[in-house]
């Protein structure tokens, strides 16, 4: 069935303009002036933008940890991801030292299969470098088609590597023309901060935030980048939280190295006090990197709309309020580390930047959608709004408003890390390769319709960047 999108306004990272939208076998085959409607579905935009689907660089779903299991799974996970504007999202494969990575990414591929109503890709966990680890690594890229590698620098005898690992991954994603996500804390310091906590008495949610401050976030980012210079590598810096860290990617892409930034949601409108709430109310703020103080909030917007940071991913990582954060209850420790904010990242990033005028239409598009597809291995098949490419498209009204709350979202999670907060904008209806996962605000998708995104190598140079960042 052809369908043609008339009467809204595009918008890309580039243009606004309005056109209609012709859709054929689930690409969009024409773009113009009064196109005819014969034989075709009519979808009414007036008064609404039309914007690419959303990409989400950045999600745990189905993902074991700290002796449980994240809330959301493929399925629920990518409906949610719909209702909220985002039509594809980059999930996370955790590896296990000595065995094969691709049992890992099996692993990962079982987890979504007959789930996912939206399409999906998979970064691969580095945890350790051999030489049985280096010849697989031209298989992953090639066959599986996943050009980015992840390493963590914290959670320590978990999931954290060495710098020797992180070193090695980055000379080796160079030759390989992969990029390398990294999480950056100082997971040493951390450990030692943590254990000291604990000795003293203090067990409170409060102190996760304590124990993991800001100078760590920015020092292993800073190292995170020195590496990356060294072996004239390519480096994407996960959930940046704080004005230490912008900071660091400021400087060292001031000097020339291929470094990015990806901040959250949560970052830009939650802060450390959310912590400290009572009834262990807190522990449902419990992430890492923690919430901030509020004045980081400035510097992190600031960072989106001057081009020291470039995307928001959602770090979706939910575990219930009741039966999993309450882990933790007499050791803040064992909180599950994670939230849910999948289904409102376009919501918020909208609400919070473009209206209060923190952020242009074209940013915003931008910075959640078309720069993550670039940077992955997505653009433009996804990512934009141009003829030939996906039919991935948002019909998003930007006049609604809502307030965000667990008794109406589609996660599976118990709790809402937004509560009570009012935005204006939401996606009304949500097509993914020209079929409507969203229409109306109602799910008309299919279980297991998302598909499997193999991605394109890393191809992009910082050389294409010519400003000079300072904060």
């Amino acid at each position: 069935m052809r369908k043609i999108i008339k009467n809204g306004t595009i918008v890309t990272a580039a243009d606004i303009y309005n056109a209609d939208i012709l859709i054929e076998n689930g690409v969009i085959s024409q773009i113009g002036q009064h196109l005819s409607t014969d034989g075709s579905e009519l979808i009414d935009a007036e008064g609404h933008y039309v914007f690419p689907g959303g990409v989400d660089p950045h999600t745990h779903l189905e993902m074991p940890f700290g002796g449980t299991v994240t809330k959301d799974d493929f399925e629920t996970g990518t409906i949610a991801a719909a209702f909220g504007g985002t039509t594809s999202i980059i999930d996370f494969c955790l590896t296990n030292k000595g065995e094969p990575l691709k049992d890992a990414i099996d692993t990962w591929h079982a987890k979504a299969k007959g789930k996912a109503v939206i399409d999906y890709g998979f970064h691969l966990m580095i945890g350790e470098v051999n030489d049985t680890v280096l010849s697989e690594l031209p298989s992953v890229i090639e066959e599986e088609g996943i050009s980015s590698f992840k390493v963590f620098m914290a959670y320590k005898n978990v999931l954290q590597a060495d710098d020797e690992t992180l070193f090695q991954t980055l000379v080796a994603a160079k030759e390989l023309g992969a990029l390398v996500m990294v999480h950056a804390e100082n997971g040493d310091v951390i450990d030692y901060l943590v254990k000291k906590a604990l000795k003293e008495g203090n067990i409170d949610p409060i102190f996760h935030a304590f124990t993991r401050p800001a100078e760590i976030e920015g020092e292993a980012t800073g190292r995170a980048a020195t590496f990356t210079g060294l072996s004239n590598s390519q480096i994407y810096i996960v959930h940046v939280t704080c004005e230490e860290a912008v900071r660091q990617i400021a400087e060292a892409r001031n000097n020339g190295v291929d470094i990015w930034g990806e901040t959250c949601p949560q970052y830009l409108v939650l802060d450390q006090t959310y912590l400290e709430r009572e009834n262990f109310e807190g522990a449902k703020y419990v992430w890492s990197p923690p919430l901030r103080e509020k004045r980081h909030q400035d510097v992190l917007w600031n960072a989106l709309k001057t081009g020291q940071l470039h995307t928001i991913g959602s770090d979706q990582c939910s575990f219930d309020f009741n039966g999993q954060k309450d882990l933790g209850k007499d050791d803040f420790s064992k909180i599950p580390n994670g939230g849910p904010h999948i289904e409102d990242r376009l919501s918020i990033l909208f609400s919070e930047g473009v209206t209060k005028g923190r952020l242009s239409l074209n940013q915003f598009v931008d910075i959640t959608s078309t720069r993550a597809a670039k940077l992955f291995g997505l653009y433009p098949q996804k990512g934009t709004i141009a003829v030939g490419v996906d039919a991935d498209i948002v019909i998003f009204d930007p006049n609604s408003e809502r307030i965000i709350s667990a008794e109406s979202h589609q996660m599976a999670v118990d709790y809402s890390a937004y509560e009570g907060m009012k935005v204006t904008g939401e996606p009304v209806s949500v097509l993914s390769r020209g079929e409507f996962v969203v229409r109306d605000k109602k799910f008309v998708g299919k279980l297991g319709s998302g598909q499997y995104l193999k991605r394109a190598k890393y191809n992009i140079s910082n050389e294409s960047e010519d400003k000079t960042y300072t904060i």
